[in-house]
């Protein structure tokens, strides 16, 4: 061997080794950088939702004590403001999608949303106290909507992306990583929640508006100073379009063209297909009926989510109105109950999930994505004869004794001696409600439609979860109107019947139960798999090791959350099920 042919080896060999070392380091800055990504990301959507928890927490009773806006109005505010909230993620998701991507609409949802939070402590503050002339209550109102309308548009663009873009920076990692990513995920949003509740709820009610509002401010601040801290290190993906601009293409050709290739019985939208004449791929066209098909579900879904809105509002008023205090001049936030609605899903999930379950699957009954719907309706049901009871109970006690004057943010209620932690049942059972429908539905949504209209889907049962909110709207002002001679809901629940309205509500859902029970009988549950185009990629590639399906491409942020919380149902061979 020549010395030349030797010193070239030696070279191949240190190159290899500094190569190795390079890898070594890059590998160890690449998880470094991939931490501190994550990290950011988790703290962005925990102080958001405090931000937003906070908010929706004090609304009500800033209205009315602040605003001098009637208990009736404020909880229409409420709800119509809950309503745009779901609402928005569409359009959030669109410009995302289609123009923005997701890091420059999280940015800019984010300075919108600053500009919200930073008008509420201006709508909250005593002018007089700093030797200023003090605002009217139009100001003070126009103050606060304007930042509802901010704070709305901002929760909307971040809500819709803030996850699925989480999901794109540990995408190479593989699908564990992203499972993990996840659970911590859903733990920030509970921290939020939890401090917003049972931290921020109490300034507002015990101290001060202005002092309440500012934690939001700060908190809004602090996330998006955390999001943009590592703007350099994220992985960014183009915009590629919106699924749901080629919906309704497909909805529209499909409905008003003649399906030339059409022998026999026509199905639905066929004519959009290539193959009977249209412009549009046939597996697009099989994943929008696909949707179509689920879509009286996300219908069926909204009653649902007007009970679940109770817990802001009459849920609410009732608490109002109830014995807040824990001894030693300590009172506890009218809102802090809703801590009660997480407890109950955080020890609940593993029992659900780890024993329920799977009890079911041995005995050779697995509960069905929709037979767990419909265990969430009847908790729904529940919780509302609860409240109905508590509600009786509440007024017989005021009716024994000398209502109790409490002062809660600056207005005084006159309240039952009867404690406000009679109410954690109906939160309770409302928080269990949860697991079996909201998880579930979001599962259903994933499993039933094509990968690439997966995220159209999801959005339905989210925008379901909003009209639900104006649904309960508009009950509430039917009844009020319809039983103004005897109300059954007014400005002051301790002169009306509410128990009768929480009784109805009962009933409504029930009735809804029933009828999602015939449509689920008929439901027959979908492949995904066959939607997708299949001459892409070999079958061989398309299989792990072991036969089984691959699934390395990263889910979406809802399929991947619920799926910590809940079993694939076990459908039977003919794809059917009877519920």
């Amino acid at each position: 061997m020549s010395r030349t042919q030797s010193d070239s080896d030696t070279d191949r060999l240190l190159v290899t080794e500094r190569d190795g070392q390079s890898d070594g380091q890059n590998n160890r800055r690449g998880n470094t950088s991939t931490f501190f990504v994550t990290l950011s990301i988790l703290v962005t959507e925990m102080c958001e939702r405090l931000t937003y928890y906070s908010i929706s927490a004090g609304l009500i009773l800033f209205c009315t004590s602040k605003l001098d806006i009637g208990q009736a109005n404020a909880t229409t505010i409420n709800q119509v403001f809950g309503g745009f909230v779901y609402i928005i993620p569409i359009i959030g998701g669109f410009l995302a999608d289609s123009y923005l991507g997701r890091f420059k609409t999280i940015w800019i949802s984010s300075l919108i949303y600053i500009v919200g939070v930073f008008l509420l402590p201006a709508a909250a503050i005593e002018y007089k106290n700093w030797n200023w002339a003090e605002l009217s209550v139009t100001g003070r109102t126009a103050l606060f909507g304007t930042a509802l309308v901010c704070v709305a548009l901002g929760t909307g663009g971040i809500k819709a992306n803030v996850g699925p873009f989480g999901a794109e920076q540990i995408e190479s990692l593989g699908k564990d990583a992203i499972q993990t990513f996840f659970n911590w995920f859903y733990w920030v949003i509970n921290v939020g929640a939890l401090i917003a509740y049972a931290g921020v709820a109490y300034i507002q009610q015990e101290v001060s508006f202005a002092w309440g509002f500012f934690v939001p401010l700060v908190s809004m601040v602090l996330a998006l100073s955390v999001f943009v801290a590592v703007k350099s290190r994220y992985v960014r993906t183009r915009p590629k379009g919106s699924i749901l601009t080629t919906g309704f293409s497909i909805c529209a050709q499909g409905s008003r063209r003649e399906d030339v290739g059409s022998s026999g019985k026509k199905k639905m939208l066929s004519s959009a297909k290539r193959s009977h004449g249209g412009d549009f791929e046939d597996h697009l066209v099989d994943g929008v009926v696909s949707v179509i098909k689920v879509i009286p579900f996300c219908f069926l879904v909204i009653m649902y989510w007007a009970v679940y809105s109770q817990m802001s509002n009459t849920f609410f008023a009732q608490s109002e109105r109830m014995d807040v205090s824990m001894g030693g001049g300590v009172n506890v936030p009218a809102a802090a109950l809703n801590v009660f609605n997480t407890v109950a899903i955080i020890i609940m999930i593993p029992i659900v999930d780890r024993l329920i379950y799977p009890c079911f699957n041995k005995m050779g009954k697995p509960l069905t994505y929709l037979k767990r719907i419909g265990i969430g309706f009847i908790f729904a049901t529940l919780s509302m004869i609860v409240a109905g009871i508590v509600e009786i109970s509440r007024k017989e006690y005021l009716d024994r004794a000398n209502p109790l004057v409490q002062n809660l943010g600056g207005q005084n209620f006159n309240a039952s001696t009867m404690s406000v932690f009679v109410q954690i049942p109906q939160f309770a059972l409302v928080g269990a409600s949860e697991i079996f429908t909201s998880i579930t539905t979001l599962e259903f949504a994933y499993n039933q439609a094509p990968v690439a209209m997966q995220g159209l889907l999801t959005g339905l049962f989210l925008a379901a979860s909003g009209i639900g909110n104006w649904v309960s709207t508009a009950i509430l002002a039917i009844v009020e109107s319809a039983t103004e001679g005897d109300p059954w809901w007014a400005d002051e629940i301790n002169d009306c019947k509410m128990e009768n309205l929480m009784f109805l509500l009962a009933g409504l859902m029930a009735l809804d139960f029933i009828i999602f029970c015939i449509v689920a009988h008929f439901y027959t549950y979908q492949d995904p798999a066959k939607f997708e185009k299949t001459d892409e990629v070999p079958v061989s590639e398309k299989s792990d090791t072991d036969g089984s399906p691959s699934n390395d491409a990263p889910p979406s942020y809802y399929n991947t959350f619920n799926n910590q919380h809940t079993h694939d149902a076990v459908k039977p061979s003919d794809g059917t099920t009877p519920f």
